[in-house]
């Protein structure tokens, strides 16, 4: 059996190039998940790994679709032997379990995907710094405008009117209304 696997790491990212490629390299069955690849502890990685049998094949888009930390990729390329399957790279096909260096070959391009992934946290750090600068609110938006905000404190805090009632007049709940701040 061959087996795909795909990984995508939030919920806006897309899963279909990857499963059309996994399709493409004669996957029989692909699994696919949308977890982060800081660990190997992922529900489908999982499922995909007491799945195997001798003889079977795991394909992945990428190296870093698979793993992005050297020594979970070793492990998990040594577990995937232990069953006596073979884990191969569609996109690096010099990754392969086969190789007598596949321990050498798996630890440089574990090494680049570890250093990749801190480059893209460094990056989307300084994008949200530099949109914040810039005025960006982030977070949810506020279930009150400026102005309904203010009338609201005015009538909690001034006419003492209940929470309950105010609430209800922005259609909202009490703990909203409790929670407000000049």
């Amino acid at each position: 059996m061959i087996y795909g696997y795909a990984r995508v790491s939030t919920d806006a990212q897309d899963l279909a190039i990857q499963v059309a490629q996994l399709k493409a390299a004669c996957c029989e069955k692909v699994f696919h998940e949308k977890e982060g690849g800081h660990t190997a502890d992922r529900p489908q990685l999982r499922r995909l790994m007491r799945a195997l049998q001798s003889g079977d094949i795991v394909k992945a888009p990428a190296v870093d679709r698979f793993a992005r930390d050297p020594t979970d990729l070793i492990v998990l390329g040594r577990d995937i032997r232990q069953a006596g399957a073979r884990f191969l790279s569609v996109a690096e096909p010099i990754v392969d379990t086969d190789s007598e260096f596949w321990e050498v070959v798996a630890a440089c391009f574990g090494i680049a995907a570890k250093f990749e992934r801190r480059r893209i946290r460094e990056r989307t750090s300084a994008g949200r710094a530099r949109a914040r600068e810039q005025g960006v609110q982030f977070g949810r938006k506020p279930k009150l405008t400026a102005h309904q905000k203010r009338e609201a404190l005015r009538r909690r805090d001034e006419e003492g009117e209940p929470h309950r009632s105010i609430a209800r007049s922005y259609n909202v709940s009490q703990s909203t209304i409790s929670r407000l701040r000049l």
